[in-house]
């Protein structure tokens, strides 16, 4: 069928659910009906997200359970096993979000599956744990993360807690497309799910065992005893899920100082105040920074929504604040993590820490400072995840020390298989912390790092590419710059390109070695000055993101530096 005939189909069912229907009776513009039902939503190993409301390419309770049947089915063929195990299912404070994560509950009881769910919202990180916890096959998250109230999403793990590998999410992908008829999915009633033990509600139980591992974030509690309670900062979880377990573990950890952003304390799906939720952005800290000032705070700590990415601003000397960037908040709690275990005499010989391949190299170079291996994956947190795994039995031999990626996530310790801001959080102030012992800032902090390692500059540009025609623009981009292969950018010559899609790495003399690393699309340039650029689509908004990271030997020539290459990068995509 195509987008007429579908949109036809579900205009004339008299069964609708009341609120979608209302809905679809008010779109009247071609051009959002055609994107709302041109085709399914696109269901990757990270899973899916998009906009709310009516349609085949919309979040709404009609793809979740159809994905949800296409989870229960790849179940049911693996065997009663794997069904007892169960899922784990959470959800955050988004609209919907509730009945999203129920309706899946309701699909895999019909299919005699074990579901565990949690009473409330909580951050996407304690779903993780809960796999991991109860042993189960599979989760479900239901978040849109960081993006606008407008849009809702579907994470799906697998049973090391970490998203799901692409083999399953593959097979489980297949089912979804099978499904004939959206409508016609079995549910289960969920007293009866609740009263035959096929559903079990995780709350308290789950929070407690949580903090207990949190406790190892901690690498010197005598800082935050000493230190902790005069250091003053904000913390706010952007009307989202982080507040209940972020403030249990910063007091946990001996930190009491800290003020909560009042307006933004609440979960609440309008985010009001919030066109973006997201803490990489400076409209994120508007409230925060209004307190810092009123409080003389020392830092302000931001998790997003669903509480697995943190960012943060730090006061100046001048009295303002600055945010920083992912890729400098992860190096600078790098840093302290190994400089504090060296001086513990507590690094492992083995250690390693794990970044994405669009991370700050800011972090590798502080990792071989220390004599510390830094390995790199491809973009998605589920393949730090896997590294760890390879380090737990024994197909690599390294101790995991840390894991981020420059999208504001970040690991630390590794009963969590995904980013995790409350970790984060935690680990965060004890820098801080550290730094006020020695009568500094985090500012402060950055500066002597940036002194010791050179200043390192990094830039995201993410170019959005909506509609019918985005996914063949997106497409058409990536082959242009693979086709006509770039020489040099801004007057630096490309030494080195390296094409994922087909694990090639290859030198300007035309020699080509093998990546060693799953293939992707994305494509990697390594200039003469260091400097690299990458090319990548999104696996979850219709978005071509370019990645720039180049340094020098002071901050406005690592500026200048970072402008030519986005002007010269912009320019190539555009002739």
């Amino acid at each position: 069928m195509n987008w007429k005939d579908t949109y036809q189909v579900w205009k004339e069912r008299t069964d609708l659910d009341p609120q979608l229907k209302q809905e679809l009776d008010a779109m009247n513009d071609d051009k959002e009906i055609e994107d709302a039902f041109y085709g399914p939503l696109s269901f990757g190993t990270a899973g899916m997200r998009g906009l709310m409301g009516p349609g085949i390419n919309r979040m709404n309770i009609y793809t979740v359970r159809q994905a949800t049947e296409g989870l229960a089915t790849l179940m049911d063929s693996l065997g009663d096993d794997v069904k007892k195990r169960g899922v784990a299912i959470g959800y955050d404070s988004r609209h919907h979000s509730y009945q999203f994560a129920h309706d899946s509950a309701r699909v895999l009881g019909a299919h005699g599956i074990k579901v565990y769910i949690y009473d409330n919202v909580r951050p996407t990180p304690e779903l993780s744990f809960a796999v991991r916890d109860n042993h189960t096959y599979a989760g479900i998250m239901i978040t849109a993360s960081h993006n606008p109230k407008e849009y809702n999403g579907y994470k799906i793990y697998g049973e090391d807690g970490g998203q799901m590998p692409p083999k399953e999410s593959d097979m489980m992908t297949g089912y979804i497309r099978k499904i004939s008829d959206i409508f016609d999915i079995k549910l289960a009633d969920e007293q009866e799910m609740l009263n035959s033990g096929l559903e079990t509600v995780m709350g308290e139980d789950v929070d407690h065992a949580y903090l207990q591992h949190a406790k190892e974030v901690t690498v010197n509690p005598e800082l935050a005893k000493e230190y902790g309670k005069g250091m003053k900062f904000v913390f706010t979880p952007l009307c989202g899920t982080g507040r209940m377990l972020g403030e249990r573990a910063l007091r946990q950890a001996g930190f009491t100082n800290f003020t909560i952003e009042p307006t933004e304390a609440q979960p609440n799906g309008d985010f009001p105040g919030l066109e973006h939720p997201n803490p990489e952005f400076p409209e994120a800290f508007v409230r925060s920074i209004k307190l810092g000032k009123q409080i003389d705070a020392d830092v302000l700590i931001a998790t997003d929504p669903d509480a697995d990415r943190l960012g943060c601003a730090v006061r100046q000397p001048n009295g303002e604040y600055q945010l920083l960037t992912g890729n400098q908040i992860a190096s600078i709690m790098l840093h302290y993590i190994l400089e504090a275990h060296k001086q513990a005499g507590t690094l492992p010989k083995n250690a390693a820490a794990v970044k994405s391949i669009v991370s700050t190299n800011f972090a590798a170079k502080i990792a071989e400072s220390y004599g510390v291996s830094m390995i790199n994956v491809l973009t998605g947190f589920k393949w730090i995840a896997d590294q760890i795994h390879q380090y737990e039995t024994g197909k690599a031999d390294h101790t995991f020390m840390f894991g981020f990626e420059e999208s504001y996530g970040y690991l630390v310790k590794p009963f969590v298989r995904d980013k995790d801001a409350i970790q984060s959080l935690t680990l965060l102030a004890e820098v801080a912390a550290y730094y006020r012992s020695r009568n500094m800032t985090l500012y402060d902090g950055l500066q002597e790092l940036f002194k010791k390692y050179g200043y390192f500059r990094e830039k995201t540009i993410a170019n959005t590419y909506a509609g019918v025609d985005g996914p063949a623009k997106i497409q058409g981009l990536m082959k242009k710059f693979r086709e006509e292969a770039p020489k040099d950018f801004a007057g630096h010559k490309v030494v080195v390109t390296e094409d994922f899609s087909k694990g090639t790495k290859t030198t300007a003399d035309g020699k080509v070695s093998e990546l060693g690393i799953p293939e992707s699309n994305v494509l990697r340039y390594v200039l003469d000055d260091e400097t690299w650029i990458a090319i990548r689509p999104s696996g979850t908004e219709p978005k071509l993101k370019f990645y720039i990271g180049t340094s020098a030997d002071s901050l406005d020539k690592a500026n200048a530096k970072l402008a030519d290459f986005e002007k010269a990068l912009q320019a190539f995509a555009e002739e």
